[in-house]
């Protein structure tokens, strides 16, 4: 299972280790990704995501799963949330 956030697109970066003497040794950042339910307001219904804290944070600030979607671009979100902005978007425009 890839380390990436499904709504923020956030990914592993890369840095080093530097020691008191200055020896530099490759390491990796991994962002902190948490399973949550996410509630879809125009939808009634209740979603799944490996998001990140502070995609969580994001989606929050926001005002909810269905705003956060409809703002993001595609090539952040994973598959599975771009199904879910389809069904929202699609809900919406038939409201």
């Amino acid at each position: 299972m890839s380390r990436i956030c499904e709504l923020t697109g956030k990914g592993r970066q890369v840095g080093n280790n530097v020691s008191h003497a200055n020896n530099r040794t490759k390491r990796v950042f991994l962002p902190n990704l948490q399973n949550v339910t996410l509630m879809s307001e125009s939808l009634d219904k209740s979603f799944k995501f490996r998001v990140s804290t502070q995609g969580l944070r994001s989606v929050e600030h926001n005002g909810g799963l269905d705003n956060w979607l409809l703002k993001t671009s595609d090539e952040k979100l994973s598959d599975n949330a771009r199904k879910v902005k389809r069904e929202i978007a699609k809900a919406k425009a038939a409201a």
